[in-house]
């Protein structure tokens, strides 16, 4: 019995921080490619959400042929959760990279944000967002799903 309080403990905060559609995110604050702070706010309308490499990888290659600004114009916001990438491998290759990108990338080094949005591993997650409140919510696989999703969003 003990065994499983103790499981059951280990769990809660996984449950507290899921967001359930109709809740109003928390506000946070990361740094960009550039250094530059973004702070979460009720501008917002799609929150994409990439909690491993190979979900980064696909959206950068949803996005990699579209225009400067492209992302931003749809009120869209990118955080890749970079935490388990070693940080000399980030210094020096992984973040200056990100810099020739035509959109900002919110780099969740702690993986404090990213956590707070399950997402299945290597899939890209989607959240629609109104006033700071979620809508909905979808995962994507592939580029091409994405890349068809956020051309149905209007700028």
């Amino acid at each position: 019995m003990k065994r499983w309080s103790i499981l059951l403990l280990c769990l809660l905060p996984l449950w507290a921080q899921a967001v359930e559609v109709g809740e109003r995110l928390a506000p946070w604050t990361l740094l960009d490619q550039f250094d530059q702070a973004y702070s979460l706010d009720s501008q917002a309308r799609i929150l994409l959400v990439a909690r491993s490499m190979d979900a980064a990888k696909m959206v950068n290659a949803a996005l990699k042929d579209k225009p400067q600004g492209y992302l931003q114009a749809r009120h869209g916001v990118f955080v890749a959760d970079i935490q388990r990438m070693p940080r000399l491998i980030a210094t020096m290759f992984a973040v200056p990279a990100m810099r020739d990108y035509p959109y900002r990338v919110m780099l969740d080094r702690e993986g404090r944000v990213a956590a707070r949005y399950s997402a299945t591993e290597g899939k890209v997650l989607w959240l629609q967002l109104q006033d700071g409140q979620l809508v909905s919510r979808q995962e994507y696989a592939t580029a091409e799903q994405l890349a068809e999703a956020l051309e149905q969003v209007q700028p």
